[in-house]
């Protein structure tokens, strides 16, 4: 290959963040191209140039940003997907109503059903509307200086959770519809969200699915792997919070034992398949 090259990752989030992740590296940069097939990758991680991989039993500390050619989606490539991973992708998707489009929030719950069968003109509009939140975002700020640390919804314990798995147990999005639980939760708890609204966001990102066992996770795990993520500033973990249906706040005061509480709770909860 030469610097004239241009490489595809044809696969999902993982085949994204990796073949980004070479492209970033090989001969300091060639061009990549996005092609996801799986619903996650395409309402989320194949925009916006993350690539990465993990290293020990921290979430993408290896990466570099760098932005594709194109990224190239088609919704047909979801009615093979296993079940599991397409309701991974519904938590990332449901996401981007939580934090700036109550709209999509509701046109979401209101088409679950549809959403779940995997109708067509139901997929298509979901992934076009979070892929032009999320490239509008990322091109206001490529690199997560402010205002894209609000896609990190659910991302903080959300790592932790993943890291504590291994890896491997928990599918990323699973492991993000536990975070934006574990976000509302201590949003309300703070007062920072009303008792109604972050039961009804919990109602709906159950409503995509069982959430899988939590079972043998430890706690002290998640919380080391929390305080190493790279949402970390100045010593002090940022959280991004919900306020209300629509709207976040991203911020540093939030009491560890709050967050340790609230991620007990949730294992407590989830230790058996429901």
């Amino acid at each position: 290959m030469t610097r004239q090259s241009t490489v595809i990752a044809l696969g999902g989030g993982v085949v994204g963040d990796v073949t980004g992740f070479a492209a970033s590296m090989y001969m300091r940069g060639i061009a990549v191209v996005q092609a996801p097939t799986t619903l996650l990758a395409q309402v989320d991680s194949s925009i916006g140039g993350k690539t990465g991989i993990n290293f020990s039993t921290i979430k993408n500390l290896v990466g570099a940003f760098h932005q594709p050619r194109l990224v190239l989606t088609d919704i047909h490539t979801l009615q093979t997907l296993p079940i599991r991973e397409y309701r991974s992708g519904l938590y990332e998707a449901i996401k981007y109503g939580i934090i700036c489009d109550r709209e999509l929030f509701e046109q979401f719950a209101e088409s679950r059903d549809l959403l779940l069968q995997r109708n067509p003109e139901a997929v298509e509009r979901l992934v076009a509307r979070c892929a032009a939140i999320k490239g509008d975002v990322v091109s206001r700020d490529e690199k997560e200086g402010d205002l894209r640390r609000v896609l990190n919804l659910g991302h903080t314990v959300g790592h932790g959770l993943e890291a504590a798995a291994g890896f491997r147990r928990l599918k990323h999005g699973e492991a993000v519809g536990f975070g934006m639980i574990a976000a509302v939760r201590i949003s309300a708890a703070l007062s920072r969200m009303r008792q109604e609204q972050a039961a009804r966001v919990e109602s709906v990102i159950r409503s995509i699915g069982s959430l899988p066992s939590m079972a043998g996770l430890k706690l002290k795990v998640i919380m080391e792997a929390l305080q190493h993520d790279k949402k970390v500033r100045d010593g002090a973990v940022h959280f991004v919070l919900p306020l209300e249906i629509g709207r976040v706040e991203i911020t540093n005061a939030v009491p560890l034992e709050l967050v340790r509480e609230t991620v007990k709770v949730l294992i407590d909860e989830n230790k058996v398949r429901r």
